[in-house]
């Protein structure tokens, strides 16, 4: 949005990490991530290239719908980087959204290689296939009775397909849609309940062993076909993710009291100790002299940062300063 006024755009970055945070927090250079104090004593290329490997992890983990994600969040897309992911974002403003998977292969600088990495990391979403890129009415592809040619001749089908919406890589269709015909299912909806009680029955009856065999495939590869057969349309794993438990009824800094017992999860961690986010808009701080052996799990007293960030804990409220913004905690435990 470039020709927007500046705070248009900060009020639209705010409302996109509203829905989708780490989306938008991909397009910060790490070092401007304030993630600890031990971030000034690595060099920024290693600190990059670390962080970089875990974004694009997460990102290949929970997927991306092609159509509506950003270009930076493309480039941590396992087989894509800056030059192809400018590449498909071109795409998307001339011809509009991606119907399919397989008119990834028209893109320019997207070989067969790459197509092969990041395929299945893609998801085409039925519901943003009318959504268009850019504001202008998109150029639609030459029409050729249902086909498009790629780059090298290769046949393009234009109509959409139920299992690019799925974690499923194009290399395993045929064994998805042999699988379908076996369990007496269909591809329309994915994701329904009728076909997630024909995959259920089915499975129950012969398991996974032998249907594995008799469709000739792995029963790693079957086991995700499953997965993303019975999986609603959009289904995000981070859906299911543990949230801190906040404590009803404690939404300020004014509602809390000392003595009081509530859990929250490390925001960062200091020297001194660690920041923890406990629901009331500003963390409290555990210092370093109430993180005790005798209050951690076997498995992280040897650790040099007792505590790191993500952890789930239960703390009690040792002090409330509203006028300097301070929260006094203790560690009672680290919960599991």
């Amino acid at each position: 949005m470039p020709d927007l006024d500046p705070n248009l755009r900060s009020a639209v970055s705010i409302g996109r990490r509203v829905q989708d945070p780490l989306a938008e927090l991909v397009k910060i250079d790490p070092k401007h991530i304030g993630i600890g104090t031990y971030q000034h004593d690595l060099s920024t290329g290693a600190l990059k290239a670390a962080l970089d490997g875990v974004v694009q992890e997460c990102v290949s983990f929970v997927g991306v719908d092609i159509n509506i994600c950003s270009e930076t969040l493309m480039r941590h897309v396992s087989g894509l980087n800056a030059g192809r992911a400018r590449s498909i974002a071109e795409w998307r403003e001339l011809h509009g959204p991606l119907v399919n998977r397989e008119q990834l292969k028209l893109v320019k600088g997207l070989g067969p290689k790459s197509f092969q990495q990041c395929a299945g990391f893609i998801r085409i979403n039925p519901h943003n296939l009318n959504r268009s890129s850019a504001g202008a009415a998109p150029e639609k592809l030459p029409a050729k009775k249902g086909k498009g040619k790629g780059k090298a001749g290769v046949s393009i089908p234009d109509c959409p397909n139920p299992l690019d919406q799925t974690c499923i890589h194009p290399e395993s269709y045929h064994i998805a849609e042999r699988f379908l015909s076996l369990v007496g299912g269909s591809l329309l909806p994915v994701g329904s309940a009728r076909l997630q009680e024909c995959v259920r029955s089915r499975v129950g009856a012969d398991g996974l062993d032998d249907l594995a065999r008799t469709l000739e495939a792995s029963v790693e590869t079957l086991t995700l076909i499953i997965d993303g057969l019975t999986q609603p349309p959009g289904f995000d794993i981070r859906q299911d993710f543990e949230r801190p438990d906040f404590k009803r009824g404690v939404v300020s800094m004014g509602d809390l009291r000392v003595g009081a017992v509530l859990t929250g999860r490390v925001e960062n961690t200091a020297l001194f100790g660690a920041f923890v986010d406990i629901g009331v808009g500003r963390a409290g701080l555990i210092h370093k002299s109430n993180i005790t052996l005798s209050k951690l799990p076997p498995s992280q007293r040897r650790r040099s940062l007792a505590l790191g960030p993500g952890e789930r804990v239960e703390v009690r409220v040792l002090s409330v300063d509203p006028q300097r913004g301070r929260i006094g905690l203790d560690l009672i435990r680290v919960l599991q």
